[in-house]
């Protein structure tokens, strides 16, 4: 009885319905998806029916299904023939380790999962202030950049945004799949690397395109790669789902005795 009550006052229009923030439509399925995602909509449980919701939110049913439709085309909702409108099952989270440097199509492949990118940016650059000074570039010096939403069985995982000195990837249009590979191809993969991992709140553009609530958690990752003389090869932030993924680090007991 506890869970009606919470989606009721959820609903409340007075809350969230206002003439000033777009189509009564877009507001109302703004609100379901933040109902789904903050977990109030539980995975496999029925979203309440159309009446119902037309009921408390004040709006018509056409705009109600209107609603239901856009969630149903992002896979948020399902609808089962004979039975209704369900919240979707929780993805498979994809676990992934700290302790080996694979690119994101190495590991999608090692689970068995198809990736893909859709490209954001890719090519020359003026570098920013963070990318001159990780990658020691000259004041004057144009970066290699790359910027795509990463991909794995067609679900949005990430966002990967990598700068490299233009020396280790004069063509970045070679880059179709993996950006390793690429890489080991001209001598220049990276052989060890740093990365330093936050936790953070998704802001509007990039919840928008992984298909989450803006403000949802989510995991930043930056990373310094480095090639086998020590030269910073690569400087790369990811922005990942925190409902996809776990990190894992493998670590060990220290151990006087290697001092020796």
């Amino acid at each position: 009885m506890s869970e009606r009550i919470n989606i009721r006052d959820f609903l409340n229009p007075d809350i969230w319905l206002s003439a000033a923030a777009g189509p009564r439509y877009i507001q109302l399925h703004r609100r379901l998806r933040k109902a789904i995602d903050s977990g109030l909509l539980e995975p496999d449980t029925p979203l309440p029916s159309e009446r119902e919701i037309a009921t408390l939110t004040d709006l018509s049913r056409v705009t109600v299904r209107k609603a239901i439709a856009a969630l149903v085309q992002q896979g948020k909702v399902v609808q089962r023939q004979g039975s209704g409108s369900f919240i979707a099952p929780s993805p498979a989270r994809v676990e992934q380790s700290l302790s080996h440097l694979t690119s994101f199509s190495e590991d999608m492949a090692r689970r068995g999962l198809v990736s893909h990118s859709h490209w954001l940016e890719r090519g020359f650059f003026p570098p920013s202030a963070q990318e001159r000074a990780a990658l020691s570039l000259a004041p004057d010096a144009s970066v290699a950049r790359l910027a795509r939403l990463r991909l794995a069985d067609g679900r949005p995982m990430a966002i990967e945004r990598a700068a490299l000195p233009v020396d280790i990837l004069p063509v970045p249009t070679e880059v179709e799949h993996s950006l390793y590979e690429v890489l080991q191809a001209s001598g220049n993969r990276p052989v060890r690397a740093v990365q330093k991992i936050s936790a953070i709140n998704l802001a509007q553009g990039d919840a928008d395109l992984l298909g989450v609530a803006p403000r949802m958690a989510g995991l930043q990752i930056e990373r310094l790669s480095y090639l086998p003389g020590g030269r910073v090869a690569e400087f790369t932030r990811s922005i990942y789902r925190g409902d996809a993924y776990d990190f894992v680090a493998e670590l060990r007991l220290y151990d006087r005795q290697e001092e020796k």
